[in-house]
């Protein structure tokens, strides 16, 4: 296969909005001998794409400067010591350069496209998958029937975990925008969705028996407040920090509830980590799609040349599920 030289991808011309990003002309990478090299047909836009974008979020060192975390396409190319052939067809986790019609990745860091799902559809599960199941399963030793708190259960993160938790045998609460919103999270799962606008997710929680787990992306009043909502031994989770990482807190209840607070950036675990984690989601995760017991949320489609009209979209917090670039 003869491969052309050069490749349009998207750069961020300077730090700020979604008006930033232009298309460009640049080479198509050359791969190492644990990369493949892949067609892109599509990628998926996700949160930390935008504060890239803002200036917030620095790639790596030895990353792409370029935008994207995941794609799906075709393998034209691969690398001595990796499994995968050309003409494979995969989906993958990056460290960067998804903006764009060709991107080489680490070849363990990739999964065959789920059986009975299309290649863009695709491109939104890495990022999300890859996340949820680090986060929530992968080391952890999960009871079944424990409650899993979701906020922001509409979006790539939400539909994603409401989905997982209810697979892996848990109950599922999260919490969403309208009730347009509320009723998209029940039907990925959500034993109960909470319209944050006119319901105070504490109460309703608590009353439920607490939550033994949270995936929280708002951060701000809202740490405080998942600590009220949690179980005695429960784990917080902050995935992002959407209205702010400083804030006064009482951590007494920390302590009294023996509660563990993390937090998670998946782009700076070790490679290995991500291998790993790969590796399981293949093993556990993906024959569910075939099984029906997950599915593919894809919001939207945008060519590749408008990313500034998907994070102008992603920004308004409207989407439902994944947004995913094709070039």
């Amino acid at each position: 296969m003869t491969l052309p030289s050069e490749m349009t991808a998207i750069d961020i011309r300077e730090p700020g909005g979604p008006d930033v990003l232009q298309p460009v002309r640049i080479a198509v990478p050359e791969i190492k001998d644990h990369e493949v090299l892949i067609k892109v047909a599509g990628a998926g836009v996700n949160g930390p794409d935008l504060l890239q974008r803002r200036g917030h979020y620095p790639p790596p060192k030895g990353a792409s400067p370029l935008l994207g975390l995941e794609v799906a396409g075709q393998v034209v190319a691969a690398g001595g010591n990796t499994s995968w052939t050309v003409g494979d067809k995969i989906c993958a986790l990056t460290n960067g350069g998804g903006y764009a019609e060709y991107v080489a990745v680490d070849g363990s860091h990739c999964l065959p496209i789920p059986d009975g799902v299309s290649e863009v559809d695709a491109a939104g599960l890495p990022e999300t998958y890859f996340t949820v199941w680090s986060n929530v399963f992968h080391g952890h030793d999960v009871a079944k029937d424990s409650l899993l708190l979701v906020h922001g259960g509409a979006g790539g993160i939400g539909s994603t975990a409401i989905q997982m938790g209810r697979a892996m045998g848990l109950r599922v609460f999260a919490t969403a925008r309208t009730p347009e919103a509320c009723a998209f999270c029940e039907d990925l799962g959500a034993e109960r969705a909470i319209n944050f606008t006119d319901e105070d997710f504490v109460p309703i929680v608590r009353d439920a028996g607490g939550a033994d787990i949270i995936l929280d992306i708002v951060g701000g009043d809202y740490v405080a407040r998942n600590i009220k909502a949690s179980s005695p031994d429960a784990r917080i989770i902050q995935l992002a920090f959407n209205q702010g990482s400083k804030m006064e807190l009482d951590l007494m209840p920390v302590m009294l509830k023996r509660l563990t607070v993390t937090g998670s950036t998946l782009r700076s675990r070790p490679s290995a980590f991500k291998s790993a984690v790969a590796a399981s989601l293949g093993q556990t995760v993906w024959p569910q799609f075939a099984q029906k017991t997950l599915r593919v949320v894809t919001d939207k489609t945008i060519p590749l040349a408008d990313a500034s009209a998907a994070h102008h979209l992603m920004e308004t917090g409207v989407h439902r599920g994944k947004i995913v670039l094709i070039p």
